[in-house]
């Protein structure tokens, strides 16, 4: 289901479930994977992709979201909301560099697991990113609108959530989503090459991680109440 490899300081997490749709059994197991990762020392960087030749993740498990008994290794569908919005948290935090290497569609929770990289490189000639929530019906959580916000620029964000834009490779390069596309046979080698630039950042985990935290976690800069001119004019104050 999942797979992870180590290759001089980059690990490799290959989710290999088919259309990779997320379930309680899907999130514990790659919560299992960043474990291992987590336990390491020393530089080190995470590339996340998939073995599939058209899905990098195709969101939700409907079949189980609708019948959850008739797919019971599915896991448990009562603690899904918490532990999958929990790992999300979790890797937009991890200390150590990510890189996401999305080789086709990318839809809901799928791109939500994309989002949470530091870097996202997108195949060029097929495939499609998209929150589609708003399309089949359902109502976007507020963790997942705040993550949306985070990361993307206002107009994308708001094509994105409200009118459920399906973003191409070029189309979200454009729009600020991915930072770089390539094709199909490129993609794992280029995000592999841009994990081990980023690699050394990792070395120091509480530096890295601890900064992610203040860009995304409790209290966030992002989200502070004052603008840069108070920040900059209290810095002393602020233990700088």
């Amino acid at each position: 289901m999942i797979n992870l490899e180590k290759n001089d300081n980059v690990f490799t997490l290959t989710m290999d479930d088919g259309e990779n749709r997320w379930n309680t059994t899907f999130v514990r197991e790659i919560s299992k994977i960043l474990d291992e990762v987590e336990a390491s020392t020393g530089a080190a960087a995470l590339v996340t992709q998939s073995s599939s030749p058209k899905f990098f993740s195709n969101g939700l498990d409907l079949d189980w979201v609708n019948a959850p008994a008739e797919h019971p290794a599915a896991g448990d569908y009562r603690v899904f909301g918490g532990e999958f919005m929990a790992l999300m948290g979790r890797v937009i935090t991890l200390p150590i560099p990510t890189v996401c290497a999305i080789n086709g569609h990318a839809f809901g929770a799928g791109f939500m697991f994309a989002l949470c990289h530091d870097v996202r490189l997108m195949r060029e000639d097929r495939g499609f990113i998209c929150a589609n929530e708003m399309q089949i019906g359902l109502t976007i959580p507020n963790p997942e609108l705040a993550l949306f916000r985070h990361k993307l620029p206002a107009n994308t964000f708001f094509e994105t959530v409200q009118l459920a834009k399906r973003w191409g490779g070029p189309q979200a390069l454009q729009a600020g989503i991915v930072q770089q596309t390539t094709d199909i046979d490129n993609l794992a080698a280029s995000a592999f090459q841009r994990a081990q630039e980023l690699a050394p950042l990792g070395a120091n985990r509480a530096n890295y991680g601890g900064q992610k935290e203040r860009l995304f976690g409790e209290n966030a800069i992002l989200n502070n109440s004052h603008g840069a001119a108070y920040h900059l004019k209290h810095a002393s104050e602020q233990g700088h």
